[in-house]
């Protein structure tokens, strides 16, 4: 599949690379390394990488403005990204042709052309095989960008991390000349302003009875601690390790566009499905969610607390038979 997507590359003058909403490194990283290598390969060919910005990662380059329309000669690859609602771009019907690099679940078909490796760390994982499997270069840029999402989308290998995972940035970190040092920094260096609220988040997060915790932030606590309606979603990882917690959600309001954003971790728990059904998705145990009222906010809630309890109730059951 992945040198067939590299001979449908070559058919097309133009080539847009688009990513999901609520951008992350790991979109980012595989967006940006497939387009530079694209470029080195087919220098004579348009490549835009598109979606919307973000000043959190302004560490990488600048996303390109692409005015689409119905045109036969321009591909669309969609990467980390498994459901058309969830792509960052406009005007999706009027691109006649796609394809798709994911590592997430399947949800729905985009293009004829579709790879997806869901026990892959990263989006930026698949689209290394991608360039390696068809002989394409890879410079330090290219390596930095896959490296970004890799660690970013493993929590620094936390998750989704598998030995071929650690061959990859092996191999990556001894072939070229990357600044590990410099991509920590730009991931994981945060505002004093963050750090404060994220206090305020620990202070005020809710435990339900069945493992399930969450905090629901509005937009005049956000302003208060000057932060906007990501900053929750990128701190929701600090809450993995503790104890009496199986599933955790951040609800951030984003007055802006007049929703309830949804970052959604689980130790356990398969929460993706519950996602799927309020305009969000995305792994097993990491996933996001985007709602429109207070009421859809509860109604998630709830039902990511029945998901916990669920689970402890056919955990308790597998001791039991085990004892027995």
């Amino acid at each position: 599949m992945l040198k067939q997507i590299y001979e449908k590359i070559k058919q097309y003058d133009t080539i847009v690379i688009a990513r999901h909403i609520g951008v992350d490194p790991d979109a980012l990283g595989s967006q940006f390394a497939l387009k530079t290598a694209i470029n080195i390969a087919f220098p004579e060919k348009k490549v835009f990488a598109v979606g919307t910005k973000s000043s959190r990662y302004n560490y990488f380059p600048k996303l390109d403005k692409y005015e689409n329309k119905i045109n036969d000669n321009v591909l669309l690859i969609v990467v980390d990204t498994p459901d058309k609602k969830r792509i960052d771009i406009s005007n999706l019907d009027t691109f006649v042709n796609a394809c798709k690099i994911d590592h997430h679940p399947f949800v729905e078909k985009l293009g004829e052309l579709e790879y997806i490796d869901v026990n892959s760390s990263s989006a930026s994982e698949l689209v290394l095989r991608f360039l390696v499997e068809n002989k394409m270069i890879i410079n330090t840029e290219i390596a930095e960008y896959l490296y970004y999402g890799i660690v970013s989308d493993t929590n620094r290998f936390l998750f989704n991390t598998t030995p071929d995972t650690f061959k990859i940035v092996e191999w990556l970190t001894r072939t070229y000349n990357i600044d590990i040092e410099k991509i920590y920094r730009n991931l994981y260096a945060r505002p004093f302003s963050e750090v404060r609220f994220q206090g305020y988040i620990s202070e005020n997060m809710t435990l339900t009875e069945n493992g399930f915790a969450y905090v629901i932030i509005s937009n005049d606590t956000l302003f208060k601690y000057g932060v906007d309606s990501s900053s929750a979603g990128n701190m929701v990882n600090n809450y993995n390790n503790i104890d009496e917690v199986i599933v955790w959600a951040t609800v951030s309001e984003d007055a802006k566009n007049n929703q309830y954003k949804f970052n959604i971790r689980s130790r356990g728990p398969i929460i993706n499905q519950v996602a799927e059904k309020y305009n969000g998705g995305g792994h097993k145990l990491a996933s996001g969610a985007r709602v429109n009222t207070l009421e859809e906010v509860q109604s998630l809630l709830n039902d990511l607390d029945d998901v916990c309890k669920n689970y402890n109730r056919e955990e308790n059951n597998k001791l039991l038979n085990e004892r027995e």
